[in-house]
């Protein structure tokens, strides 16, 4: 029976303790809306619609107005009915709907391997150290592409030699190198021993020449914005991209189609942050934990925000 559920949200804004710096520019606020669904019998389940507009999700605003016109009431038919151009509001209402539907293990995150992300530039080169030791940490993650190439490399360098041998080191560009530097920078890490992978060295629209530089190097490429929706990670799938991809749950629409679409294809993948609050992080945990998640998921960034409900 498709029975009508009460239905509230709330928009929150959550500061970062320090700014984190891409090659898309600096974040400094993360802004989303916390969704909420109450059946007869008085129980609430919750989802977190968590935009990320350069990724091409739909923007807050949007994601605002979708649920001013949602009215006091919905139902399961209207959720699946959720446009494709609104993959956060998918998330969240099809994540409180199910959580309503089901009874959801609890995620024991101390059993979870997560990849911690570094600052940006020099400051990599001394914060690992605080890293390793505050948690049991395998991975780190260090942003490039935020600084000239030439001084990247040799922070790299640096930070190869200075890393205990266990700890493998991804690489996240993206999407800010041109060729040329994605070349310079693949020459230096073929002959690096610990790095795991390079995320999305050239923008999203230079998806054949990632292909050719995945056959002509060595190291290990994963996609991020190349595969940004469910649309574009069907595509790329389809198209035999036999790297790594990485997944933001959160932003990619339906949970339940995405776990079937992983369940059905043999893919390498890496369940990533949007630097969300705890509503849809414990959702992707979940979903990680159904599908058997081998590589340390790209949630290691709890150092970086402030959380505030």
């Amino acid at each position: 029976m498709d029975y009508e559920l009460e239905f509230q949200f709330k928009l929150y804004q959550n500061h970062f303790k320090h700014p984190l710096r891409t090659s898309h520019g600096v974040w400094r606020v993360r802004k989303g809306i916390i969704v909420s669904l109450t059946n007869a019998a008085g129980i609430t389940s919750q989802g977190e619609i968590a935009p990320l507009p350069w990724f091409g999700s739909e923007t807050l605003e949007q994601a605002r107005e979708f649920c001013q016109q949602v009215g006091k009431t919905i139902n399961q038919s209207q959720i699946m009915a959720i446009s494709d151009s609104l993959p956060c509001c998918q998330f969240a209402l099809e994540s409180a709907y199910l959580a309503q539907k089901q009874s959801q293990i609890a995620t024991k995150v101390q059993d979870l391997d997560f990849c911690y992300l570094l600052p940006a530039g020099e400051k990599a080169l001394t914060a690992w150290q605080d890293l390793l030791i505050n948690n049991s940490a395998t991975t780190l993650k260090w942003k490039i592409g935020v600084f000239p190439l030439e001084q990247e490399l040799k922070i790299l360098n640096q930070l190869s030699c200075i890393l205990p041998p266990e700890i493998k080191l991804r690489l996240d560009a993206n999407g800010g190198l041109s060729l040329s530097q994605a070349q310079q920078l693949l020459s230096l890490t073929d002959s690096l021993p610990n790095i795991e992978f390079i995320e999305q060295p050239l923008a999203p629209e230079k998806l054949t020449e990632i292909f050719q530089l995945s056959q002509t190097y060595s190291t290990l490429l994963a996609l991020d914005e190349s595969v940004a929706s469910f649309r574009q990670l069907q595509q790329v799938h389809q198209a035999g991209w036999q790297g790594i991809f990485v997944i933001k749950a959160a932003i990619m629409g339906f949970p339940g189609r995405l776990i079937q679409f992983c369940q059905h294809n043999a893919l390498d993948f890496v369940f990533s942050s949007v630097l969300e609050t705890d509503v849809a992080r414990h959702t992707v945990l979940n979903l990680a934990q159904q599908l058997n998640h081998t590589r340390a998921l790209g949630f290691g960034v709890q150092h970086f925000v402030r959380m505030k409900d």
